[in-house]
């Protein structure tokens, strides 16, 4: 039987271009379906009780960066720890994301190409000048993607998948959700690996 597995993520996301290939790459193993669902985060938060970064303690944000040099070492990542286009706003990559969806395109090698942008190149995917030219590189037409993006149709479905990732309790991003079960950040990964090798039931807070 076909294995979904539902993908919440926003493009400005250090742990989200961490754990991007590994995802891949355990799907593909399994053969499993990555459902793509990129959320509003902030609005998750609301919900979760986390805060930004600049409202965290200092030091929950020096531990912080000691994890993504762990994580970006482990996976074989360049990452820039403060690069220079962080925090940016995430709406129009994310749209873009779901317009190629809509669209019943696949978006997932043009999808590592924008975390790599903000994480990697110094790039701000704010703006359609940098969007533009990783569409192109992906196989997408950027104008009809871009314009498509800026819909309300488009931005509806953000919000729905936020909706969706509230109520299953994906309380983060990247949150990977199998038979109701959410596994909350890549460094859970290895526990969905598990999961899907084993076949068990999902565990659930009902007991």
């Amino acid at each position: 039987m076909p294995v979904t597995i539902d993908y919440f993520l926003t493009c400005v996301s250090p742990w989200t271009y961490l754990g991007h290939d590994a995802a891949r790459e355990i799907a593909a193993r399994h053969e499993a379906t990555l459902a793509v669902r990129p959320v509003n985060l902030g609005e998750m938060f609301k919900v979760s009780g986390q805060v930004g970064l600049a409202d965290r303690p200092a030091v929950r944000q020096r531990y912080r960066l000691i994890e993504l040099q762990r994580y970006a070492e482990m996976r074989g990542k360049k990452l820039n720890l403060r690069p220079k286009h962080f925090p940016t706003n995430p709406a129009l990559a994310d749209h873009t994301i779901c317009a190629i969806l809509a669209d019943g395109g696949d978006p997932m090698d043009y999808m590592g190409r924008v975390f790599a942008s903000v994480w990697a190149e110094e790039k701000n995917i704010a703006e359609e000048d940098t969007l533009s030219p990783l569409l192109a590189e992906a196989g997408f037409d950027p104008k009809v993607v871009i314009e498509r993006a800026k819909s309300p149709e488009i931005a509806a479905i953000r919000t729905r998948n936020t909706e969706d990732a509230i109520a299953c309790d994906a309380t983060g991003v990247p949150s990977f959700v199998l038979n109701g079960e959410p596994y909350w950040g890549q460094d859970r990964l290895d526990m969905l690996d598990r999961a899907l090798s084993t076949g068990r039931g999902p565990f659930t807070s009902d007991v």
